[in-house]
């Protein structure tokens, strides 16, 4: 598998973009400030997901009825 295929589609998304960014100019404090915040973007989209989940299964139920 090709690791090009998980990127977005578009050439211009900003996740693309970091993906491809060359990362040996960085320091080691740059790099830890980086995956610091790769962790909480990583974390803001869990939240998301299990929200939209949650939510999606709140209103089957409601449905249901």
């Amino acid at each position: 598998m090709d690791d090009d295929e998980n990127l977005p589609r578009s050439a211009n998304d900003p996740l693309a973009l970091a993906v491809k960014e060359d990362l040996d100019p960085l320091s080691v404090a740059e790099l830890d400030q980086r995956i610091s915040l790769l962790k909480s973007e990583i974390s803001r989209c869990e939240a998301k997901k299990n929200f939209a989940v949650t939510h999606r299964a709140s209103a089957e139920n409601l449905f249901k009825r």
